[in-house]
């Protein structure tokens, strides 16, 4: 059963890391062939929900989904401990800067080169769940990248703004409006599901 769970993780994992080089090396080619793909099954959705409940239904999926993966596959014990040593290392590299002790100061490098180790293992413990989420967030992210410039004259109003296009440049021209209304969704959402499953202490 183990063997089996392993390889399931390689190859779950092997596709993640493809999606990610896939969207870097090859955007223009790439892109257009995952999206298309993707439109499959999140196309018909347009036909019979207004295209910001399409966002919203892929902020939900997104948010639970990434929430699922982060949670069974980051040791959230061992983030806290070392977040916890991390705070008392810098608070006491502070106190003996301040002390000027160089003697302590000296023994606290040598310290932080151990840390930084550890460091790489956190790291380490975060890019295999992003692999894992890129495998359905980045394919839904391409459709609507594909989707919506086609459909120009798709809008939503939002509070305040009033009527928007979603093919509109919104914040300092960067996002696009569709992107700002899919952000608005999926934080709280993201929020509550991580609260619900008790995430990161969230």
């Amino acid at each position: 059963m183990t063997g089996w769970k392993d390889t399931l993780e390689r190859i779950a994992l092997a596709l993640g890391i493809s999606m990610l080089l896939g969207m870097i090396l090859m955007p223009h080619d790439f892109r257009p062939a995952v999206g298309n793909a993707a439109g499959m099954v999140l196309e018909p959705l347009t036909y019979v929900l207004p295209i910001h409940i399409v966002l919203f239904v892929m902020a939900v999926a997104t948010g639970l989904y990434a929430s699922l993966i982060q949670k069974y596959t980051i040791d959230w014990e061992l983030m806290r401990s070392f977040s916890e040593r991390m705070k008392a290392f810098q608070k006491e590299y502070r106190e003996a800067q301040l002390a000027e002790n160089k003697q302590k100061l000296k023994k606290l490098d040598e310290q932080r080169a151990a840390m930084m180790g550890d460091q790489g293992k956190m790291m380490k413990q975060q890019f295999k769940p992003m692999a894992y989420i890129s495998i359905l967030t980045l394919p839904m992210f391409f459709w609507a990248y594909e989707f919506i410039p086609t459909h120009p004259d798709l809008t939503i109003t939002f509070p305040f703004w009033g009527e928007k296009l979603l093919t509109e440049p919104a914040l300092f021209g960067v996002f696009y409006y569709w992107i700002v209304w899919y952000m608005i969704c999926s934080l709280p959402v993201s929020q509550v599901i991580r609260k619900a499953l008790d995430i990161g202490g969230a």
